[in-house]
């Protein structure tokens, strides 16, 4: 983009009435705290006045953001001692109090402390293949701060500032800079003009750091930008807010800019069910009031949630606050974050344990976010097991094989042959093979007489594996016919 003025009197600029330079926000008038439950505090906070816990500007000031009171709070060993006091020269820090209370001080694999504080695994995870910029998200940015990758989505890094840095972020690289609390930028600016010149953008990513940290001036000169252009249908706005710090969407202001306009979708960032709090739950129910829709990503990490019961509870619990589980990211090869990693098998394997046994509504899409700005590739079990010109064979959730005609056009006409399983399902000998003692079939009525004598070839071949009556085979681990 050139730099002429004509392009730049399309941009609504909205002025900042107050800067400052470092990473705290700028003081704002307090808005109104729910008296409903709340979390456990660390003892330390015992006696902090309810006005001042519930305020934002208090817990971002009051951030854990040292090596010395990390090790104050915490026990740690020797070893991580080194490494915390080693690692804050490299990567921010900073926790507020309100999550720091999250944690159970006397549990080292705690998963709210493996994703906030500083481990001596980033120190040894050293030798693994990582990278400060493992998406190439530099190599596809036409206009500084902008990523775009796919067609008719663009991703804005409005800003480097997070209300916590957390040990697994891809952009380290970016949070690392001091600053950020400045007026709207030149970079701003070309980012809003970018947009507005590729009419084939449709969607755009407001990311960071976390842009719910800008100054509310330069939150809505963006929001306000981008719903103005036409070709603009959904405007996503990725924080971690509501999990880290979900005082700060007690703010009238804050609300009023977000839910401004129609396009905007919030993306949270839950990873673990014990960040569902109270707390988190108004924060979502306030957002859902405004008319923001809320979907969720989740990065799957060895230790904080890599288990089928961990996800279980997390997509059940964010549920309960009605927001949508939406990615399974797999960890990003970054740097420092190599001990989080887990086989690509683990995620499979978690989402095998999601499906069927929860709504749909609450299955995220595993991706693995691919390195060389491949973009995300869904992974999932595989739930097709083989083929035929008539007709495929499909399994559920609960191993059962069936045979499924897409077209409903009558099948080949072919000679006979003997076979079994799923080649027999294939060759129409049969409708379903069925796992040996399924509750589901255990729970319907056992089958009629008439419409078993009309069960005349079964999945095997043999004649040996026909239902019994109850959804059971008689000895060769599945039944046959056609369901029953």
């Amino acid at each position: 983009m050139g730099e002429s003025s004509s392009a730049s009197t399309h941009l609504v600029v909205i002025p900042l009435e107050e800067q400052t330079d470092g990473d705290e926000p700028p003081s704002s008038p307090h808005g109104t705290t729910p008296g409903q439950a709340s979390s456990a505090r660390h003892p330390l906070w015992a006696d902090v006045p309810d006005e001042d816990w519930n305020d934002w500007r208090w817990q971002s000031q009051h951030a854990i953001r040292s090596p010395k009171q990390i090790i104050e709070l915490l026990p740690v060993t020797d070893d991580e001692r080194r490494a915390i006091e080693s690692l804050s020269t490299q990567y921010k820090t900073a926790i507020p109090p309100y999550y720091f209370s999250l944690i159970d001080p006397h549990d080292l694999r705690d998963p709210i402390r493996l994703q906030s504080v500083p481990s001596i695994e980033e120190l040894e995870g050293e030798a693994t293949v990582s990278e400060d910029d493992p998406l190439d998200e530099d190599k596809d940015s036409p206009v500084p701060g902008l990523t775009h990758r796919y067609p008719d989505r663009v991703l804005l890094v409005t800003t480097h500032v997070c209300t916590m840095y957390c040990r697994f972020c891809t952009r380290k690289r970016a949070t690392m800079k001091k600053g950020g609390w400045d007026a709207v930028s030149r970079d701003d600016e070309r980012m809003i003009e970018y947009v507005r010149d590729h009419p084939e953008i449709r969607d755009v990513i407001v990311s960071g750091g976390d842009p719910l940290t800008l100054p509310l001036e330069k939150l809505e000169f963006f929001l306000t930008n981008l719903a103005e252009i036409e070709h603009v249908d959904v405007i996503r706005v990725g924080t971690r807010v509501p999990v880290t710090l979900p005082q700060k969407l007690d703010e009238d202001d804050l609300i009023k800019v977000l839910s401004a306009s129609d396009k905007v979708w919030i993306q949270t960032h839950f990873n673990h069910a014990r960040e569902v709090t109270p707390e988190a739950a108004r924060a979502a129910k306030r957002l859902r009031m405004a008319g923001l829709p809320m979907n969720n990503h989740c990065v799957l990490m060895k230790g904080v949630n890599d288990s089928v019961a961990a996800q279980r509870d997390l997509c059940r619990a964010l549920l309960r606050i009605k927001v949508r589980p939406y990615y399974l990211f797999h960890c990003d090869p970054v740097t420092g974050a190599g001990h989080f990693r887990t086989s690509v098998w683990k995620g499979i394997e978690i989402i095998e344990g999601l499906r069927g046994h929860m709504s749909g509504l609450g299955i995220p899409t595993y991706v693995v976010d691919a390195p060389r700005g491949g973009g995300k590739i869904p992974l999932m079990p595989n739930y097709l097991i083989s083929a035929a010109d008539d007709a495929v064979v499909l399994r559920n959730y609960e191993g059962m094989m069936i045979r499924y005609n897409a077209t409903g056009a009558p099948a080949d006409v072919r000679p006979p042959v003997v076979t079994q399983g799923v080649s027999a399902l294939l060759e129409g000998q049969a409708e379903a093979l069925i796992p040996r003692d399924n509750p589901r079939m255990g729970r319907r009525k056992a089958v009629p007489p008439l419409l078993e004598a009309k069960i005349g070839r079964n999945g095997n071949g043999n004649g040996n594996g026909h239902a019994n009556g109850n959804g059971h085979s008689n000895g060769n681990g599945y039944s046959n016919g056609n369901g029953h």
